[in-house]
């Protein structure tokens, strides 16, 4: 990055832009910054230097790679622990008008700042190759401010775009990848604990003390991979572990009780709803076939 695009930094905490200012500031002896808000929203991108940014009175220590996202109205001020680095950051400002033409076009281009305001979140972290992304797409927007080519207005109008889109595009892959990753996980962690622990008495409540989670996270996560509710899976896995037990020529007071059902009127209803016969016509049946089978026949 060229000397002359670094801006010597100003203490100033309002727009002269109607829609968005960038700068890209490096301070070897920073002034201290007093508590501040603002009517925008401020992205700011850690380069280097021994900072920690206090927001809403919580002390948030950064590293490089780290993107900070203040949205209006929320207290804030940096820290500087000591001078041996520069202090080096890119800031981001955009109005909230801009954001809301932003999202008249799609609601993507402004999912971070609503997870910012909803749910408190102001830190995202990077490793050095999705910040060295972020940062080509930095420079090439400064850059393009700073010259005069044909078609910088339009060109620097796809340059923030673009920009704020790839940051909320990565923040929401980060953030539903690692919640897709958690639920795979509680889903198979709930289906070998039933494979497991069938002959005991499973309910929800039991499974909540088991995985750390709310019994209505638990029957939402098993319903939407598989289709049932988790009573349903369980009393089908009972069913056909019966049924395999009657073939293998247990009788059937032995299995119902072996595989969970407290009662044979229970597990007569569910057997005759699921297989279309009684336990006993299927033991028939199935005794009739083995026979013939011996005969030859």
């Amino acid at each position: 990055m060229k000397k002359n695009y670094k801006t010597k930094f100003h203490q100033r905490q309002y727009m002269l832009s109607k829609d968005f200012e960038i700068y890209y500031y490096e301070d070897n002896a920073p002034s201290a910054v007093k508590e501040h808000i603002h009517n925008y929203y401020e992205f700011y991108f850690f380069l280097e230097g021994d900072v920690s940014i206090m927001i809403e009175n919580k002390l948030y220590p950064i590293n490089v790679g780290d993107i900070l996202l203040i949205p209006p109205n929320v207290k804030h001020y940096p820290i500087i622990h000591s001078h041996k680095t520069p202090y080096r950051r890119f800031v981001f400002w955009i109005s909230t008008e801009y954001c809301n033409t932003l999202l008249s076009q799609s609601p993507d281009y402004v999912f971070l700042m609503q997870h910012a305001c909803v749910k408190k979140e102001y830190i995202f972290h990077n490793d050095i190759f999705a910040f060295n992304i972020i940062q080509s797409k930095v420079f090439r927007l400064i850059e393009e401010m700073n010259g005069d080519r044909f078609g910088r207005n339009a060109q620097i109008s796809i340059c923030v775009n673009d920009l704020i889109l790839h940051l909320n595009r990565i923040a929401h892959e980060k953030m539903y990848r690692k919640n897709y990753l958690e639920e795979t996980s509680l889903y198979q962690g709930l289906l070998s604990y039933i494979e497991e622990h069938l002959d005991e008495n499973l309910t929800l409540e039991q499974f909540a003390i088991k995985f750390y989670v709310s019994k209505y996270y638990i029957s939402h996560i098993f319903k939407n991979n598989m289709g049932i509710s988790l009573h349903q899976y369980i009393t089908k896995k009972r069913l056909y572990a019966c049924k395999n037990a009657i073939c293998a020529n247990m009788s059937i007071t032995q299995a119902y009780l072996m595989f969970g059902f407290g009662d044979y009127s229970s597990f007569y209803r569910a057997f005759k709803k699921e297989f279309g016969i009684s336990p006993k016509e299927f033991r028939e049946i199935h005794i009739t076939k083995e026979t013939l089978s011996s005969l030859g026949t």
